[in-house]
């Protein structure tokens, strides 16, 4: 049976809540973790601190790169994706974002505006597109990573 490489990167994206987000600024490349949602487009989601250093550098530059595991356990077979893409700030509150976030997290959606406005505390919502992704899976294809199409059909 043929593994679909886009409904299993699906599921490395649906199964985790970290990604390790890769950006680069005048100080050199950076690593910053943050709690993520997606759409079923592959676009990644999250909010950060507008002063942050990877915030900074994304609004200097276009471009950054992440990896995403869901295996964590010690014996479980490698599962995760790594990306690069197109990354950029969203303005707004994003009530669809926000509730994806906090049930992600496991709390309750927000019944309002105002309790999105509290949730953000400054932050912002940013977005990465990717123009790449590659799926680890172990357990289907040992250690070669494959190529996940970004749009149906590829």
């Amino acid at each position: 049976m043929a593994i679909d490489l886009r409904t299993r990167a699906l599921e490395v994206l649906q199964n985790s809540h970290l990604m390790s987000l890769a950006t680069h600024d005048d100080g050199g490349v950076w690593v910053a973790d943050v709690i993520f949602v997606h759409d079923d487009d592959f676009q990644i989601y999250w909010m950060s601190d507008p002063d942050s250093r990877h915030s900074k550098a994304i609004a200097k530059g276009l471009l950054a790169a992440g990896s995403i595991t869901a295996s964590n356990k010690n014996g479980e077979p490698n599962l995760g994706v790594q990306f690069s893409g197109k990354v950029e700030k969203i303005e707004g509150a994003r009530y669809d974002l926000a509730t994806k976030h906090l049930f992600k997290r496991g709390h309750v959606a927000p019944t309002s505006a105002h309790d999105v406005d509290a949730m953000m505390e400054g932050d912002s919502w940013y977005t990465l597109i990717p123009s790449k992704m590659r799926l680890i899976d172990e357990e289907n294809f040992g250690y070669e990573a494959r190529d996940v199409p970004l749009s149906p059909g590829e």
